[in-house]
């Protein structure tokens, strides 16, 4: 695996403290290129996987430790699983430093799953939003997600249940 100093993140932008993205006060990382193409995405802009800036992966890590404030990282975009490879030096790294990860992601748990690289991001996570935005099915109650379809899985107790889809419920707004 190559080291932080070694890999390059196509970055889109960053929220340095959020609270609407993820559990708790979190660095947000929005991360370039996808290829859904979701009809009502909120950041289209990060569509293109020429656009953004390249960003070694060891300056982003040391961006997020600079805030003692911050317990979370949620990785967004455009859609983080085309740089699955490239993140997964970053999200061991905060891992191993006790920060809780998220991920959203127009893909679902199980499509994940059929691509190797991207089951090892997956397995760094503490919580996926999966599934394409759907525009007939927005809500803005939801709490983390667009529309009615998204999930918000919780990967450790998915991985313990052989994989199967185990819905996050440590928040009532959840299953609004």
């Amino acid at each position: 695996m190559p080291s932080l100093k070694d890999i390059r993140l196509r970055v889109a932008g960053v929220i340095e403290e959020s609270i609407v993205d993820g559990p708790g006060l979190r660095f947000v990382l929005f991360l370039q290129g996808c290829r859904l193409h979701c009809e009502g995405c909120q950041n289209p802009q990060t569509w293109d996987f020429e656009g953004g800036t390249l960003v070694p992966g060891d300056e982003v890590l040391a961006r997020i430790k600079a805030d003692p404030l911050i317990h979370g990282v949620t990785f967004s975009g455009g859609e983080p699983f085309e740089q699955a490879e490239a993140l997964l030096p970053l999200a061991l790294a905060l891992k191993e430093q006790g920060y809780h990860l998220m991920a959203y992601t127009g893909y679902t748990l199980e499509q994940l799953l059929q691509k190797p690289a991207c089951r090892a991001f997956l397995e760094s996570l503490d919580l996926l939003v999966d599934g394409p935005f759907i525009k007939a099915q927005k809500s803005l109650e939801l709490r983390f997600r667009g529309s009615r379809n998204q999930r918000i899985l919780n990967i450790p107790a998915c991985r313990q249940n052989g994989w199967a889809a185990v819905l996050d419920t440590s928040n009532e707004a959840v299953e609004r």
